[in-house]
């Protein structure tokens, strides 16, 4: 929860903008500018997305009415689509959330190796029910996972859609991480489900790591080999599936397999739903609830002020 700077809204749609979501400090790309909003009632607060500047807006309008539509576990779910064609804007209810940059910072650097496992399953989760309706996110970067108290969710769906039209490179463009883009997407291709399998396996060495780019080496072991070949360049050389990598670390959390196929009872040992989050996460999460019911919505004389930012 950061201050609003001054070329920050006051206003979108209908809610009084509160504060910022995500922090400049942070050190890397976000795909769309994320606040805080309350109605002017101060009877509902909300998360609000709107595009970043460099985005097609009608493009980002698009893929924000497309994940409105959406129904599957581990995506954001978005209640409202609204704004023009120049200024779209998308709401869902608030609860507390931290982007998976800010998690890292309370928490003081990488996740734990079990931590990482078991959110990559989750994500994982998400992105196999979204590809076996036939989309893909084309968006997952660290900024993109939003860490709750119920685990994490996916958002900034079609954020590389948004940011280019087809056939253009899109490597270097404002709020896409480059370390994210699998070669073949980077390039202009279209985005498929093996790249979004590619972009898991940078959230999972930034979570690991503190950076999606990092020497093999600095993996842990145990997600060394499903990490380092979710990042290969070559598609044909990654994991198969977002289900192949939720198998994996599924399997990983149980041990070595003792099965010819080490996928085969995934889904039955352990809740990869279930997130256990560090004690300084979870004191985040709670100081990000409490400066958000403090914050009052500003009267049309004075501007706000927020509470002491929250990482």
């Amino acid at each position: 929860m950061e201050r609003l700077r001054h070329d920050d809204p006051s206003h979108v749609g209908p809610y009084v903008i509160l504060a910022r979501l995500d922090s400049d400090s942070a050190g890397h790309a976000v795909p769309e500018r994320r606040y805080l909003g309350r109605t002017a009632d101060g009877q509902r607060t909300v998360l609000v997305g709107v595009p970043l500047a460099g985005a097609d807006p009608s493009r980002w309008a698009i893929e924000a009415e497309g994940a409105r539509r959406l129904s599957v576990p581990r995506f954001l779910r978005i209640a409202e689509v609204g704004g023009t064609a120049g200024f779209p804007w998308y709401a869902t209810p608030y609860t507390p959330a931290l982007p998976l940059p800010a998690v890292l910072a309370a928490y003081g650097g990488p996740l734990p190796e079990e931590t990482v496992r078991r959110l990559g399953a989750a994500l994982a989760e998400g992105l196999t029910a979204v590809h076996a309706q036939g989309v893909t996110h084309a968006g997952l970067s660290p900024a993109a996972v939003l860490v709750t108290a119920g685990g994490p969710l996916l958002a900034c769906f079609g954020a590389v859609r948004a940011a280019a039209p087809d056939g253009t490179r899109r490597t270097g463009l404002p709020g896409l991480d480059p370390g994210c883009l699998a070669m073949e997407q980077a390039s202009g291709g279209r985005p498929q489900p093996l790249g979004d399998v590619f972009a898991l396996g940078a959230v999972l060495a930034y979570a690991s790591t503190g950076h999606t780019v990092p020497e093999q080496g600095e993996l842990p072991p145990g997600l060394r080999t499903l990490v380092g070949s979710c990042l290969s360049s070559d598609p044909a050389a990654r994991p198969r599936s977002a289900q192949e990598v939720l198998g994996a670390l599924v399997s990983l959390g149980a041990g070595p397999a003792t099965a010819e196929d080490p996928y085969a009872q995934a889904g039955t040992v352990l809740d990869h739903g279930a997130v256990p989050l560090p004690g300084r996460v979870v004191a985040a999460l709670a100081d990000q609830s409490a400066a958000v019911l403090a914050a009052e919505v500003p009267s049309p004389q004075q501007p706000f002020t927020t509470a002491q930012k929250v990482h």
